[in-house]
């Protein structure tokens, strides 16, 4: 989700779920060891719980990033294998790394070996010609041995020759079945299912243990940025929590503080507001929302009246429904 998730994103959608564990943008090694580490690991307290996710090929590198990160709060570590894109193709990282399962466990155990919070894998199910029945296997198995017991599986290959990263989300086929299997022949770890997946409908129905497998998550990634409205019900579905929905006028509520605290700071306004674009999905005047945030966001000195006024354009086209409704 690079470009996307970002402090400002995940600020927003922990309004709507108190109990998801929330992911970064992938940062490489080298940008954490040599960069300005407060622009790319600084985030707000309200994100808890969150994870850092890394990207690199150098097991020292990693370590020692993975120990900044740490030292900044994060609540995992979580190197990507799975990233098809055409940097981490030139960089040795990402998605490339499925062809080395015993440098992943490498990178692995010095990030274990660094931290003391978990230490997990975000991988693809095979790269190009790989057998994924072989991949996945290969590259779990090798990390499993230095002690890492959580995996994230994007039930997908990665093209790297002949797609591009956005044909490499939606071209490559979807094997839910292997990512159970794998679950179902290795029950000691924690696996989480990724790729495809739309709404809580199918999370839930991933979650279910119809057929003697009992995953131990569900990771939402587009469908989770598109229409975020859907982690209002997060808590309650997924993680069976006695408390109410959140809806979008509550989260809204929630972030605005988030949001005249940054804007205080000197932060654009529109930086905040892309991530909210589709919180009104569905609604009566969520066009007019969307466009209200988009052009007024951008323009200088633009202020938390922006998003007030756009939230106030939701709340007329649902009063006006309403009164249609009741003539009709």
């Amino acid at each position: 989700m690079m470009d996307w998730t970002d402090r400002h994103c995940r600020a927003f959608h922990r309004a709507l779920s108190s109990h998801a564990l929330l992911y970064t943008e992938m940062v490489t090694a080298p940008a954490v060891l040599h960069g300005d580490r407060d622009k790319l690991l600084g985030f707000d307290a309200v994100e808890h719980p969150v994870a850092l996710q890394l990207g690199g090929s150098d097991p020292a590198q990693l370590a020692e990033a993975a120990r900044i990160g740490e030292s900044y709060g994060y609540d995992e570590i979580n190197l990507n294998v799975g990233c098809p894109s055409d940097r981490v193709q030139s960089g040795k990282f990402g998605a490339c790394l499925m062809r080395e399962p015993e440098l992943v466990a490498d990178c692995m155990a010095a990030i274990r070996e660094a931290v003391s919070v978990p230490a997990t894998v975000k991988c693809r199910i095979g790269v190009d010609d790989q057998d994924p029945e072989v991949s996945l296997f290969a590259t779990v198995d090798a990390s499993a041995a230095v002690g890492i017991d959580t995996f994230i599986v994007h039930a997908r290959k990665a093209w790297l020759k002949g797609l591009s990263p956005k044909e490499n989300r939606d071209v490559p086929p979807l094997d839910y079945a292997l990512v159970r299997r794998l679950k179902r022949e290795r029950p000691h770890l924690s696996i989480s299912i990724n790729g495809g997946i739309p709404d809580l409908d199918q999370a839930e129905a991933h979650m279910a243990a119809d057929d003697g497998v009992q995953l131990d998550g569900v990771m939402l990634g587009r469908a989770a940025y598109h229409e975020p409205a859907l982690l209002g019900q997060a808590d309650r579905r997924m993680f069976g929590a006695a408390t109410a929905d959140v809806d979008a006028y509550e989260a809204l509520a929630r972030y605005r503080p988030y949001l005249v605290a940054r804007l205080e700071e000197g932060v654009h306004l529109a930086h905040m507001t892309r991530h909210l674009l589709g919180v009104m999905h569905g609604r009566a005047g969520a066009r007019a929302f969307r466009r209200i945030l988009t052009v007024e966001s951008v323009k200088a000195g633009a202020g938390i009246d922006v998003v007030d006024r756009a939230i106030e354009a939701v709340r007329e086209a649902e009063a006006r429904m309403e009164v249609r409704e009741d003539a009709a």
